[in-house]
């Protein structure tokens, strides 16, 4: 939580942050902003003292949204600058910096830089403020930073925003359910009113129209893949697949609230009409390792063990995993489950040998298997919520059933 970033920074060593880009769907700045509308801004925390933000003027009102302290940073003059370096835009860049900084009393320790800028942008002038300011360290970090330590764990309001998010995407999912079932069949495909078969980019073009009707966005496209793309577990799916009877749909949706804000992660999988016995039995599998797991879910188990068991259970049913060959392509290839928050994939994640579902975690739950030969794969994810009590909630319930009936 954003509480716990001052001890974090000191267990770390960390004497500042510095956090740049824009604010929009950049999460490391959104986490202290929230959803206000800034082409760049520059915020620095200092340990054990509030943030700062510093705003261009015509995002003033903006910035004052966020609450926090705000500075102009166009009073640094950066024109001014420019001259004094010759037109050398890194050196100018260094130079505020520079300034910014030393106007809140930094000019030593260790600084960690985060945000959305151009790498070769971040490289030139965090190398140049390198030089100019030697007695200031920059770091970056990489695998469980600062920021993504804080967010693993979520404040009561933080849940509510993914609560309402996960709310919104059932909703979604049911619609597309309907539209699905709306549709006659013909020579085993969904067919339109005009006789056309039914394709994926017909099904996600309805996706983004209801995501937009009902306040919320796709960034990141949606999973909906069928036969052998269902057998790949991050596969999209081809916009121009028809909607074939029997075979199995993977249905991935997470959404995000407008501006880049938090996330919901679900998974279904549906068989239109029917489902071949093949295709029941490998969803029966799943379905059997899911419940077993979910229904073991505990506050503070290792994370980790429970993706050992998930491969225990799949291989007793003689399924290859990721536990007996780390680079199979068949049967269980993933991980359990994953954080969720403003970002879709974050801290804790089930293969970290340190991970935990300590109170406050939001996590993904998707046990899935995979075989793309035989043009089929089923997943199962749900998003839970870990109470300080200990109690997991399921975050937006939804049925689980593998076939959607179709109208004779």
């Amino acid at each position: 939580m954003k509480k716990d970033i001052d001890a974090i920074m000191e267990k770390k060593g960390l004497d500042v942050i510095l956090v740049s880009g824009p604010s929009g769907h950049n999460p490391s700045l959104y986490y202290f902003t929230g959803n206000v509308h800034m082409t760049h801004g520059v915020l620095i925390k200092k340990r054990g003292e509030e943030p700062v933000l510093f705003y261009h003027s015509m995002e003033r009102d903006e910035a004052a949204k966020t609450g926090m302290e705000t500075r102009n940073l166009d009073e640094y003059r950066y024109d001014k600058l420019l001259k004094e370096v010759n037109g050398d835009r890194v050196q100018a860049s260094a130079l505020r910096y520079k300034k910014v900084l030393t106007d809140l009393g930094v000019n030593s320790g260790r600084m960690a830089v985060y945000g959305l800028i151009e790498a070769g942008v971040s490289f030139s002038v965090y190398n140049a403020l390198q030089e100019i300011m030697p007695e200031l360290e920059i770091v970056g970090e990489v695998g469980s930073t600062l920021l993504l330590e804080a967010m693993e764990t979520k404040g009561e309001e933080e849940v509510e925003h993914i609560r309402r998010m996960g709310q919104v995407t059932v909703e979604i999912v049911d619609k597309v359910a309907k539209f699905l079932q709306s549709h006659k069949s013909k020579d085993g495909y969904l067919v339109k009113a005009d006789g056309k078969r039914l394709t994926i980019s017909d099904v996600k073009r309805k996706i983004d129209l209801w995501a937009i009707e009902s306040g919320v966005t796709n960034p990141h496209d949606c999973i909906f893949a069928i036969g052998r793309d269902a057998g790949v577990p991050h596969s999209t799916g081809n916009p121009d697949d028809f909607l074939q009877l029997g075979k199995t749909i993977i249905f991935d949706i997470f959404l995000q609230e407008p501006g880049g804000g938090f996330h919901y992660d679900f998974t279904r999988t549906w068989c239109l009409g029917h489902a071949p016995e093949e295709e029941q039995n490998l969803y029966q599998d799943v379905r059997t390792v899911f419940d077993e797991i979910m229904g073991g879910l505990e506050a503070n188990a290792p994370f980790k063990a429970l993706q050992e068991r998930t491969c225990e259970l799949f291989e007793a049913q003689g399924h290859p995993t990721v536990k007996s060959d780390p680079l199979t392509q068949e049967g269980y290839v993933h991980g359990l489950g994953h954080g969720l928050g403003l970002h879709v994939h974050e801290q804790p994640f089930s293969r970290e040998k340190e991970a935990k579902l300590k109170a406050g975690v939001v996590v993904t739950i998707e046990p899935g298997l995979y075989y793309p030969e035989k043009e089929m794969g089923v997943r199962l994810e749900d998003t839970v919520y870990v109470h300080v009590d200990g109690k997991i909630e399921i975050l937006a319930e939804y049925p689980y059933d593998l076939v959607l009936p179709l109208e004779e």
